[in-house]
């Protein structure tokens, strides 16, 4: 049996300590302002993404892996002796998925494998450290990838957003419903279901008791939740409710294995700065 190497994008938004921990390989989507095209997460960080949004008015595009990409990285790992399972944004969001399969396609046989997460950000991430610890267990590319195939739709990924500026600009809600958001402090829940991102709920009052939504939510399900990592992330997020946000979540969870992590600029890019979500994989 041939030695696993587990590859995701960077959407994952897992921290970088998390990636050499678990050696989890990376393929870049990238992030764009007129011409200027930089690689997600290597060189804009998300400070320098809101200063260029906030200068012209507008928000980056954002573009998928490449097939090439894929295919260097799979010929590479192929040679080298590897198996390669690839966990990534899930396929209804992005052609991300759809160019590794083109990818694919030209390498040998039964040689690499993909998992369509179904999901985004480091809803992606936790399937990954699932990936990483069945290769651990020494079980084949094959069986990892089926394992967590499996596992994919147990992913609770969910996200309450700050402002509604950011879904408004890119085409996500009315400018109506952006004026009564902002007027009755509306924070909209979004949740990833069958592989859409949807508004799950639109608690109003203040950003804290959208986070307080959450917290209910993921209590009802505690008993059925993996507690190895549990991940609360943010595309930038006022500290005060960040330390909110993770001294309730361990309280239910061994505080270990609570993780902080921030999004990548792709992710971003779409939601904005304040918004922040718990994310989970049920049993």
């Amino acid at each position: 049996m041939n030695k696993v190497k587990i590859l995701t994008d960077s959407t994952a938004d897992l921290s970088p300590e998390l990636y050499k921990k678990y050696g989890i390989d990376i393929v870049y989507c990238s992030v764009s302002f007129g011409e200027k095209v930089y690689t997600d997460t290597v060189d804009i960080t998300l400070e320098e993404l809101y200063k260029k949004v906030k200068e012209t008015g507008s928000l980056p595009h954002t573009a998928a892996v490449p097939p090439t990409d894929f295919e260097e990285y799979f010929q590479k790992q192929i040679k080298d002796g590897y198996d390669v399972v690839y966990v990534g944004l899930g396929s209804k969001l992005s052609t991300t998925f759809q160019n590794a399969h083109i990818a694919m396609q030209s390498c040998e046989e039964g040689r690499v494998f993909l998992v369509d997460s179904d999901s985004l950000s480091s809803g992606i991430g936790l399937l990954v450290m699932k990936a990483c610890m069945f290769r651990d267990e020494g079980l084949s590319a094959k069986e990892i990838a089926e394992k967590c195939q499996a596992l994919a739709p147990k992913i609770i990924a969910q996200f309450t957003v700050e402002s509604l500026d950011y879904l408004h600009k890119g085409g996500r809600c009315s400018g109506a419903s952006k004026l009564i958001g902002h007027i009755f402090h509306v924070h909209p829940y979004l949740r990833m279901v069958d592989g859409k991102l949807i508004v799950y709920k639109k608690p109003r009052g203040p950003m804290k008791l959208a986070i307080d939504e959450q917290i209910k939510e993921f209590k009802a399900v505690l008993p059925n939740v993996y507690l190895d990592n549990v991940m609360i992330t943010h595309a930038g997020l006022d500290k005060n409710y960040e330390d909110y946000f993770y001294s309730e979540v361990k309280k239910l969870v061994p505080e270990a294995n609570v993780m902080i992590t921030r999004a990548g600029c792709t992710i971003a890019s779409h939601c904005g700065y304040g918004t922040v979500g718990l994310l989970y994989i049920l049993k």
